[in-house]
């Protein structure tokens, strides 16, 4: 299965793209799974398992953050065309909606000064006062900005820290046992490690994302460590148009453009990508800083899960992104010609 793509997959890891790397592909009822490579380099060279867990980074956003949304839109306790201060009060700003969060298009100003050394009570007054632009609705700007401030409208609704939300509301219901928040000491040794930092430390079992790790049990943006099983566990989900946990019909809706002027190219949460047929049908696209991606097609019962710690030991992203994008290519064109 997608001979070509792995062929470039194995030639990354030898090259040193990523240390180590879990993939899968599905198509219906097949998963071709594969575990390359190492988990660590440093200080100790330990080889990558199938149960190994990765900092999956920005995909907390749309396995989580943007999960618990849908599930509370589908029940009309929200409406996404409604401001967030309707139900975030706390926030100082009446013109950004949900909508503009979900799609990275409220051209909110995110900065911060000193923001990586902030404690979480000054970080989340911090965010509570920021101002969209005049871009408003008009442009997509990818920001973490979006996905934190919904996970305090998250803690708003249900009264409790975003990371419980998740485990009730995503990750118990999905059966992603293998899914952690805040790991705990014992199990960090199967975990993928991410960057050394400056002062030596290598992250491992710990958020790579500086805001997250701030923010800790209220982080909407990043902070899930996960499994190549879990994941297939989440993506059979959209696979089967909801399942038992979302409505067809909301899976349908983020198949398509859902950015103010319905030109952004972004869904709820979700990048759109499309096939390279000619039929270009639309494709559900996510990445994670860390270096993970996944894309889901619902319409072909197929997706392609990527999970390395490419950060590990030293973050050299430019390079990552443009290996990144050539295995991209590669695997539409592969899945544009196969039988």
């Amino acid at each position: 299965m997608y001979t070509k793509t792995k062929a470039l997959i194995r030639q990354q890891l030898q090259a040193g793209v990523f240390p180590g790397v879990a993939f899968a592909f599905i198509e219906k009822d097949q998963i071709d799974e594969n575990i390359w490579g190492n988990q660590m380099l440093v200080p100790d060279k330990v080889r990558l398992q199938k149960d190994t867990l990765f900092d999956v980074a920005s995909l907390t956003k749309v396995i989580c953050t943007t999960s618990a949304i849908l599930r509370l839109v589908e029940q009309e306790r929200l409406q996404i065309d409604q401001p967030l201060q309707k139900y975030l009060t706390a926030f100082q700003n009446p013109q950004i909606t949900l909508r503009h969060l979900l799609t990275h298009t409220s051209d909110i100003k995110t900065w911060i000064a000193n923001r990586n050394q902030l404690k979480k009570e000054a970080l989340k007054a911090a965010y509570l006062k920021l101002q969209p632009g005049k871009n408003i609705g008009k442009v997509v700007q990818y920001t973490d900005a979006g996905t934190i401030l919904l996970g305090f409208l998250l803690e708003e609704m249900y009264q409790k820290t975003t990371v419980e939300i998740f485990r009730t509301e995503v990750l118990v219901p999905l059966k992603m046992h293998n899914s952690f928040f805040l790991p705990p000491e014992a199990i960090k040794e199967k975990i993928a490690p991410t960057e050394v930092l400056p002062d030596g430390m290598v992250l491992q079992g710990e958020t790579h994302d500086p805001k997250a790790r701030i923010l800790k049990e209220e982080a909407g943006n990043a902070g899930l460590f996960t499994n190549l099983s879990d994941l297939e566990t989440f993506v059979q989900m959209y696979l089967n148009w909801g399942s038992d946990y979302l409505k067809k019909e909301t899976i349908a809706k983020l198949l398509s453009d859902q950015t103010p002027k319905k030109t952004g190219g972004r869904s709820l949460g979700w990048d759109l990508k499309f096939t390279a047929d000619e039929n270009k049908h639309p494709l559900l696209f996510h990445t994670g800083y860390t270096g993970t991606f996944m894309l889901i097609d619902p319409e072909q019962s197929s997706a392609f899960i990527f999970l390395s710690n490419r950060v590990h030991p030293v973050d050299n992203r430019n390079f990552y992104l443009k290996n990144r994008d050539e295995i991209l290519a590669l695997y539409l064109k592969e899945k544009a010609h196969k039988s």
